[in-house]
């Protein structure tokens, strides 16, 4: 393959995983939150990881709820943002931190680097070249930090993304189950479905061929799993949320149990699935209907973001709470 085609081919790429604003968002570009808007309860701190194996530092952002008393620990929920967007307007647009403010985690938002790409994508689908292992490897070593330097209860991290998030989010979880108790996919693609450029668009489309996930080591299973995936999404063909599911459970052993639909007021509906094995819940499949590629139930103010969809941000807590929970019994 030229070098052209390879330009075109990540250029393509790029142009598709950037998400698309719903028609509420008032812009059509990301929009770069500043200082003022941000949340003032609890601290919000600008800092930066140096990762070894790479020649640029990955910086992130972590929040951090008010009065943290000598001696506790906090859950740590990881979130990663979708292609051209950072950290600060994917905060603002999920208002995580809000709930991490009442409910008392840490939230941990690193930032692509535009170095490892100009468009702010994870590199999720380059596992053929490398590039996914050394982004899951960085992200590994940020938590790493923050965990040590952070007084973090290391049996209560979950990781959560958006877009291209979600689909790195997957790959981090498979790299290392048991550091995570639950992993939310927001509108992105299952591991194994792409390993390049063209393949990946492929996966995007809904062509993608679903291999099992790799085996697990004796004892390991994986962290539970919620698929969030929108019924309109033009962007990430919504059969992806099935995939995803449905290879989880698979790998797990887990079956479905009978889908049940729930609406909250005007907003869009949902149904939901659930995928057991021995009364453990393995994965739960989340297909929200008329959701386009958005963060569902995000702030309207933001592009990226539907607030006619249930609250995303609050199903990802109450999900790894549970699973937290049940670590912990």
């Amino acid at each position: 393959m030229t070098r052209t085609a390879v330009r075109a081919g990540s250029k393509a790429l790029t142009k598709a995983l950037r998400p698309h604003p719903v028609k509420s968002a008032r812009k059509a570009t990301p929009t770069r939150v500043q200082p003022s808007a941000r949340l003032r309860a609890g601290s919000a701190t600008a800092m930066t990881a140096m990762t070894k194996g790479r020649t640029a530092a990955l910086s992130y952002r972590l929040f951090v709820p008010p009065g943290v008393r000598r001696g506790e620990r906090l859950p740590l929920l990881v979130m990663l943002h979708g292609c051209s967007q950072n950290v600060e307007a994917f905060a603002a647009s999920t208002r995580m931190n809000q709930i991490a403010a009442r409910e008392r985690f840490v939230v941990l938002y690193p930032e692509q680097n535009k170095l490892a790409n100009l468009q702010d994508c994870w590199n999720w689908h380059q596992t053929r070249s490398g590039r996914a292992q050394h982004e899951v490897d960085a992200l590994h070593a940020t938590i790493d930090q923050v965990c040590r330097r952070h007084a973090i209860d290391p049996a209560r991290i979950a990781l959560a993304g958006l877009s291209a998030g979600a689909s790195m989010a997957a790959l981090m979880a498979l790299h290392r189950p048991a550091r995570f108790r639950a992993i939310a996919m927001h509108s992105g693609i299952a591991p194994g479905l792409a390993h390049s450029t063209a393949s990946a668009l492929s996966a995007m489309r809904g062509h993608g061929v679903a291999a099992p996930l790799a085996a697990l080591s004796a004892g390991t299973h994986l962290p539970a799993l919620l698929v969030i995936q929108g019924s309109a999404d033009h962007l990430v063909a919504p059969s992806n949320g099935t995939v995803a599911a449905q290879l989880w459970a698979a790998r797990e052993g887990a079956k479905p149990t009978p889908p049940r639909t729930v609406q909250r007021g005007k907003r869009y509906a949902a149904a939901l699935t659930d995928y057991k094995s021995k009364g453990r819940l393995v994965a739960t499949l989340c297909d929200i209907q008329g959701l386009g590629h958005a963060w569902s139930g995000g702030i309207a103010s933001q592009a990226y973001s539907d607030p006619k969809g249930p609250d995303a941000s609050r199903m990802i807590w109450a999900f790894a709470v549970k699973q937290f929970a049940r670590v912990a019994a």
